[in-house]
C-alpha cells in the first residue's frame, strides 16, 4: 500500500517560487510513475509533471521552463521546483502514484492509483 505526503504549498507573490514536496511510504514498484496534478475551483483536475523512475519527466505546457520535477529515490521524495508562478497557478496541487512500466507516465487522473491529501498554493 503506498501513502503518499505532500508538503510545501503556500501563498506567493506573482513571480516568485514554491518548492512542493512528496514524501512517498510502501513498494517502490507501486509508484514507478509519480505525478503532480492541481485543480483550481471549478476546473477540472490536470496533471502538471509527472516522473518515471527511469528519470523521464513530462511537464503541461503551461508550466514548461518554469517547474521541474525531480526525484530523490534514498529519501523516497518527489519535488516540484515552481519558479516565476502566476495567480493562474493558483490551485490545491496534489501528488499521484501509479505502477506503470511504460517509460512515459500516464496524463489523466484516472490512471493513477494513489494520491495525496493536496496542499493549497496561492500566487497573488
Amino acid at each position: 500500500h503506498v501513502q503518499l505526503v505532500e508538503s510545501g504549498g503556500g501563498s506567493v507573490q506573482p513571480g516568485g517560487s514554491l518548492r512542493l514536496s512528496c514524501s512517498a511510504s510502501g513498494a517502490a514498484g507501486s509508484r514507478n510513475c509519480m505525478g503532480w496534478f492541481r485543480q483550481a475551483p471549478g476546473k477540472e483536475r490536470e496533471r502538471v509533471a509527472a516522473i518515471h523512475a527511469s528519470g523521464r519527466a513530462v511537464y503541461a505546457d503551461s508550466v514548461k521552463g518554469r517547474f521541474t520535477i525531480s526525484q530523490d529515490n534514498a529519501k523516497n521524495t518527489v519535488y516540484l521546483q515552481m519558479n516565476s508562478l502566476k495567480p493562474e497557478d493558483t490551485a490545491t496541487y496534489y501528488c499521484a502514484a501509479v505502477p506503470w512500466y511504460n517509460s512515459v507516465c500516464p496524463k489523466i487522473d484516472g490512471d493513477y492509483n494513489y494520491w495525496g491529501q493536496g496542499t493549497q498554493v496561492t500566487v497573488s
